[in-house]
């Protein structure tokens, strides 16, 4: 019954997409925590966008078909959906499916990748590690593209996952020793302590990351954090750490060089307030650049 309507959704998102969108993609992956597993479905276009999309997502609304389909049904069978739209721009919809009665929860940090479309793998990744004192964040860009890049950043996240290191820069030094045997990659981790109200950075290499103050906030804007110049694995100066007050509510967002930082929070009113990977999902289709691959992580202050 739960593959029925995972299924019966899938379908509708796809329906949507060939009916009304333009360069319309949509990606599902596998999820794994605490032993449960799930499926995650992101929907995204650059189509003319839904006005009433908060509307059309509630199970019951007017705006759906009478018979509870659409967008109203997505809503309805996904264990939690979310979405954002702006009229002209487009639509970013996504959706996660758990087994009947169980849900871990949000996700205070999310990431999206998006290869060359040449390409059959992506030679960017991200990985994510939380325990009790924080979370830490990984972004790893593999030199080039295809598989050989793939590989160096496969060597880097499984480096991160075993590492016993909670530090950034020690993590970034470390996957620099274990990743000498490959092409290279920039890599860029990120720590969120719980309850410091505070983020560490470390990054070598063309990766950016900008803490984003929380809507509101006397600090509103866009602060850039520093990563420094060479190559994770083949070249590196002393890597340093660098530290950045955060307010909760704050998000921190990291992306590949695939990703143009010519993007602005403030042109998408209302999507601060979203989900972050409905936040990575509306910047990789408005930022990212079609001749490389790319990958935007990002994580929300708590």
């Amino acid at each position: 019954t739960r593959i029925g309507e995972l299924a019966a959704a899938v379908g509708e998102l796809c329906d949507n997409l060939h009916k009304h969108a333009v360069h319309g993609r949509l990606q599902v992956r596998c999820l794994r925590r605490a032993g449960v597993t799930g499926v995650e479905v992101v929907a995204v276009d650059a189509g003319p966008g839904l006005p009433d999309l908060d509307e059309r997502h509630r199970p019951g609304s007017r705006a759906g078909d009478a018979d509870d389909g659409g967008l109203p049904m997505v809503a309805r069978v996904a264990s939690r959906a979310d979405g954002y739209s702006l009229p002209g721009r487009g639509t970013a919809i996504v959706a996660q499916f758990w087994p009947r009665g169980v849900y871990p929860g949000p996700a205070t940090v999310a990431g999206l990748t998006r290869q060359l479309a040449s390409e059959p793998v992506c030679g960017d990744r991200f990985a994510v590690r939380i325990g009790a004192d924080g979370t830490l964040a990984l972004l790893v860009d593999g030199l080039g593209h295809g598989p050989l890049a793939a590989q160096a950043a496969e060597a880097a996240v499984d480096t991160f996952r075993a590492a016993q290191s909670g530090e950034p820069a020690e993590l970034v030094e470390e996957i620099h020793q274990a990743i000498a045997h490959t092409r290279g990659a920039a890599v860029a981790v990120v720590r969120l302590d719980a309850g410091e109200g505070g983020v560490r950075f470390a990054g070598l290499g063309n990766v950016a990351a900008a803490v984003l103050a929380a809507p509101g906030t006397a600090g509103a804007g866009r602060r850039g954090m520093v990563s420094q110049p060479g190559v994770a694995g083949h070249q590196r100066r002393t890597v340093c750490e660098f530290s950045y007050p955060v307010e909760p509510g704050a998000m921190v967002v990291l992306h590949s060089d695939g990703v143009t930082d010519r993007w602005d929070l403030a042109a998408y009113p209302g999507l601060a307030g979203h989900e972050p990977l409905v936040v990575a999902a509306t910047l990789m289709r408005d930022a990212g650049v079609r001749r490389d691959d790319a990958c935007v992580v990002v994580a929300r202050v708590c």
